[in-house]
C-alpha cells in the first residue's frame, strides 16, 4: 500500500502536475476549460484549487511522491472564503468556456449538500500509476475523517470506471444531471456516515 500523508506547500508543484495529467481530457474538465492551451489552464486551475481552497481552507492527502493526490473541502470550510478570492482567475483560466462553466455549476448547485459534509472536490492519479489502488488510498483519509466526525462524504463525476470506484468506497449515485450546452452526463454520488 502506498505511504499517505497531508500535503505541505512543498507539495503544491507536483501535486499541480499530477492533478493536470490525471484530468487533461477528463470529459467535465473539457466542457468547462477552453481548448487552447488546456493542459496547462487545467494546471494552474488545480494548482489554485489546492493552494487556495484545499491547503488554507480544507484537507490534502497525496502519496509520498505526489503521484496521487486528493483535496477535500470539509465541514468547517467557509465557502465565501475560499471560493471567492479566486473566482475571477477560475474565469479567466475557464477562457471561452467559461460561460459553460458558470451554467455547469448553476446545474449540479441544487443537488450539493446543505448539511455539514466532506465534499471530495478533485482526485487524481498520474496517468502511469493509475489501477495501482492509489486512487482509494489518498480518498480514505478524508472518508475516515467524515466518518469520525459522522458527516457525510460527497462528489460528482463522470463515466462508469469512477463511478465503480467510489461505489466500492461507499458513495451511492443519488442524481445524474445532463450538463447544459452539451456536457458530460455528471453523476452527484454521497457516502453516509460508516459507524466503526
Amino acid at each position: 500500500m502506498a505511504d499517505v500523508r497531508r500535503a505541505t506547500g512543498a507539495d503544491i508543484e507536483a501535486a499541480a502536475d499530477t492533478l493536470a495529467a490525471a484530468f487533461t481530457g477528463y470529459p467535465f474538465v473539457r466542457h468547462v476549460v477552453a481548448a487552447d492551451d488546456h493542459e496547462q489552464r487545467v494546471r494552474e486551475l488545480q494548482r489554485l484549487f489546492l493552494t487556495e481552497v484545499g491547503l488554507d481552507h480544507g484537507a490534502v492527502w497525496v502519496t509520498d511522491d505526489c503521484g496521487a493526490v486528493a483535496v477535500w473541502t470539509t465541514p468547517d470550510t467557509d465557502a465565501a472564503a475560499a471560493f471567492g478570492p479566486i473566482a475571477e482567475r477560475a474565469g479567466e483560466l475557464a477562457g471561452d468556456r467559461a460561460e459553460a462553466s458558470a451554467r455547469a455549476e448553476q446545474a449540479l448547485g441544487p443537488h450539493r449538500p446543505t448539511e455539514p459534509a466532506w465534499f471530495l472536490g478533485t482526485v487524481g492519479v498520474r496517468p502511469d500509476r493509475q489501477g495501482q489502488g492509489l486512487g482509494s488510498a489518498v480518498i480514505q483519509p478524508g472518508l475516515d475523517a467524515a466518518d469520525e466526525a459522522g458527516a457525510p462524504a460527497y462528489l460528482e463525476t463522470t463515466g462508469d470506471r469512477n463511478v465503480r470506484l467510489y461505489r466500492k468506497l461507499g458513495f451511492e449515485v443519488f442524481a445524474e444531471v445532463q450538463l447544459p450546452d452539451g456536457g458530460p452526463l455528471t453523476l452527484c454520488m454521497r457516502r453516509a456516515p460508516q459507524v466503526r
